[in-house]
């Protein structure tokens, strides 16, 4: 079973089975956004499910902090993209620099 947890020390989230680590998502906290950097999967958990797990658990976790997400991670973004019930929670900037 996959567990995640928030290092903050380490500034990631992390997957473990057991005491293993199985992957981490760092991020960059704000005081209104955790900003997801990278994400990675040890090569013996990979097709597993850990990064999907990993991203779930992460971004619920900011979700009851009541934060927004913001996915600089291409899987980070790429899984906000195929859950949809977790959109409200993007952050968008509302910058609009014009030359």
């Amino acid at each position: 079973m996959i567990t995640v947890s928030d290092h903050r020390a380490a500034n990631r989230f992390e997957a473990h089975e057991g005491e293993t680590l199985a992957g981490f998502a760092t991020y960059t906290r704000t005081a209104e956004l955790v900003a997801f950097l990278h994400t990675e999967v040890d090569p013996a958990f990979e097709g597993r499910g850990v990064g999907s797990v990993l991203a779930r658990g992460a971004i619920e976790a900011v979700q009851a902090e009541g934060l927004r997400v913001l996915a600089v991670c291409p899987f980070v973004s790429g899984w906000l993209a195929r859950h949809p019930q977790y959109s409200h929670l993007e952050y968008r900037s509302s910058s609009r620099v014009t030359d």
